[in-house]
């Protein structure tokens, strides 16, 4: 009826009309503005997409993630733990007893207090008066046996000698027992009560013991005027602190027992450096003695022309 009702005219305008949007292609819903004419098609994105990233960095990264892993369950961990507990206390234990008895074998003005370090301490000062005092026997009965080979000498044959000779301390040096493995040696004539050097190079025995930065030095040598100070001056030095230091003398002989700490600074690193060093140090304190014996002879001379 709205047909019939339209002139020719209208009704060929409405039919071209209908035509042409039916024609046009539908216009999408959403559309982009992009002025880059060289736009990547779906076969190029596809790739970028799908690309998998570099699998060393991913291990790498799982390497350092890992935790250990914990075998042991709890019960095998409170096993250890209480074995560990019992081991530790057992330690603590004996540790105890020992200083206890450590303590009852010294004398009360040792040890001041009943701490481990006042134990230690104390026993450490008591070992050494011990040492001195048996070295100081050595050199008495050393005495004692000069003075029996004197009255004795005539009642032994000539066919006895090397009995008499073991009598006697056998010719030997009469503080030998202190020195085990000495990094320098002499003899020490007991008979003649003389002075010789095995070698032109050792001027004294010197032994010298080194554990971490303590040092344990005994030297037998003859005996200087201001020996020992010269010897403290010279340790103080090369940067050895004196902690313990005993003397003992026979005729012309003198015995030092010497304890020191290596301090900070100091350039001698074994036992044999540090050996090396004393003996450097009695050949110049001898050095000077001998100068001083001659300059006391010529001046004496002098006055008496």
């Amino acid at each position: 009826m709205a047909l019939d009702a339209l002139s020719s005219t209208e009704l060929f305008n409405f039919i071209m009309f209908d035509s042409s949007t039916s024609a046009a292609p539908p216009t999408p819903p959403f559309t982009t503005c992009n002025n880059d004419s060289s736009e990547a098609s779906p076969q190029e994105i596809a790739p970028r997409l799908s690309h998998p990233p570099d699998t060393t960095t991913l291990h790498a990264r799982k390497k350092r993630r890992r935790r250990p892993k914990v075998c042991k369950n709890k019960e095998e961990a409170e096993t250890q733990r209480m074995t560990h507990i019992a081991v530790e206390r057992n330690r603590r234990k004996q540790m105890n007893e020992h200083l206890a008895v450590l303590r009852s074998l010294m004398p009360d003005s040792y040890v001041q207090r009943g701490d481990q370090a006042s134990i230690v301490g104390g026993a450490i000062e008591f070992v050494k008066e011990l040492e001195h005092i048996l070295q100081s026997l050595e050199a008495k009965k050393f005495a004692l046996l000069q003075q029996q080979q004197a009255s004795n000498k005539d009642q032994y044959e000539k066919s006895d000698e090397q009995n008499y000779k073991q009598v006697m301390g056998g010719g030997s040096s009469p503080f030998a027992q202190f020195f085990a493995y000495p990094q320098f040696s002499c003899s020490h004539n007991q008979l003649g009560n003389k002075y010789t050097s095995q070698s032109k190079a050792a001027i004294a025995d010197i032994e010298v013991t080194l554990i971490e930065t303590h040092a344990n030095i005994r030297i037998l040598s003859r005996r200087r005027l201001r020996q020992l100070s010269k010897i403290v001056a010279s340790f103080h030095s090369v940067f050895l602190s004196i902690l313990h230091l005993n003397v003992t003398t026979l005729d012309s002989l003198v015995l030092y027992s010497i304890s020191a700490k290596v301090e900070e600074g100091c350039q001698l690193n074994s036992a044999d450096d540090i050996a090396g060093a004393v003996h450097h140090m009695l050949r110049i304190i001898e050095e000077e003695a001998i100068l001083a014996v001659a300059v006391a002879v010529a001046v004496a001379l002098g006055f008496g022309c």
